[in-house]
């Protein structure tokens, strides 16, 4: 097993990536705030470089591999349901790096456009992250290229710590914090920030219920693969959480919640109509798990929600928004 994610790392990272990343807006929206009856902030990675938090792991996990190569390009491979993808994508395109970036056949469109604009080859393969993931793993091995996971990664844990670190000088002492899981490198990077610095605040991942593999392998106490998943939250559909990522999340999160697509649906209308905030669906489930009640909050409790991306495919975006029959 590779070394654990510690909070030096992070600091580390922060360094490493400077003002290459976005320090993104932690705001607290009133209309959200009058909705939920508490003090709620969003810390709005949808605006991020590439749409999502996922740039941050990226470019930290490229910056690292420069440091031990040699001679001429790097060559990468990589697997994502899509955001990891983009992320990678503009990492190489910003370090000369050569990159493949193999996604499900299904991923949204907006996302495989944005990859290709960035530089990078774009391979679909199978039906969820995890099929993408096995086809990507044997081109790096055929092809002698760097295979970079999409969260079970030491520097990619890291890079995405970094949001915990520029929140905590935003609001230093929050009460709650949540953030959605599908393989665990947001949550266990912000784990292990918390903990070192914060570590009275309660931790909640969430997970889309067609997809809850982190929550099914800690109540089995070990990584499992689901046979399927089925989400509308293709950021956070991944069958198997990484070891290194469940290790940290077995070890430091306070509790994983499950939210419904339809609840996800709901919490992206919430965002997009009353807060101005467009996020996709993945981005939008920390705040479905709060206005579906999954997440039990004193009065004046301060509660954060990470907004994760807001890459979202308009033909998605008009079905939100169309009204109910």
């Amino acid at each position: 097993m590779e070394r654990m994610v510690t909070v030096a790392d992070v600091v580390e990272a922060r360094q490493r990536l400077g003002r290459k990343v976005v320090r993104t807006p932690l705001v607290s929206p009133e209309a959200l705030c009058r909705r939920l009856g508490i003090p709620v902030w969003l810390k709005l990675e949808n605006f991020q470089r590439t749409g999502a938090f996922k740039f941050r792991g990226a470019l930290n996990c490229v910056l690292g591999l420069l440091t031990d190569h040699s001679s001429g390009p790097l060559r990468l491979v990589t697997a994502s349901s899509g955001n990891h993808a983009l992320g990678m994508s503009l990492a190489a395109m910003l370090t000369g790096a050569c990159i493949t970036v193999v996604m499900p056949e299904g991923a949204p469109l907006i996302k495989q456009k944005k990859a290709c604009d960035y530089g990078a080859e774009v391979v679909l393969h199978g039906q969820a992250y995890d099929d993408a993931q096995t086809y990507a793993r044997r081109l790096a091995d055929s092809s002698g290229a760097v295979y970079v996971p999409s969260f079970n990664h030491p520097d990619i844990m890291a890079g995405q710590g970094t949001i915990a670190l520029e929140l905590l000088e935003d609001l230093p002492d929050p009460d709650v914090v949540l953030f959605p899981i599908g393989g665990g490198g947001l949550a266990a990077g912000m784990a292990v920030v918390f903990r070192a610095l914060r570590p009275r605040t309660r931790l909640v991942g969430v997970q889309a219920e067609g997809a809850a593999s982190m929550k099914a392998s800690l109540e089995a106490g070990y990584p499992l693969e689901l046979a399927s998943v089925c989400t509308v939250a293709d950021g956070i559909a991944v069958r198997s959480p990484g070891d290194l990522t469940f290790a940290v999340v077995q070890d430091l999160i306070d509790d994983v919640v499950t939210v419904s697509d339809r609840e996800i649906v709901e919490a992206m209308r919430v965002l997009i109509t009353e807060v101005s905030v467009a996020p996709e669906p993945a981005g939008a489930a920390a705040v479905a798990a709060l206005l579906a009640g999954k997440v039990r909050v004193k009065e004046g409790t301060r509660v954060v929600a990470v907004v994760t991306g807001g890459n979202v495919d308009a033909r998605l975006l008009r079905t939100v928004l169309e009204p109910s029959p």
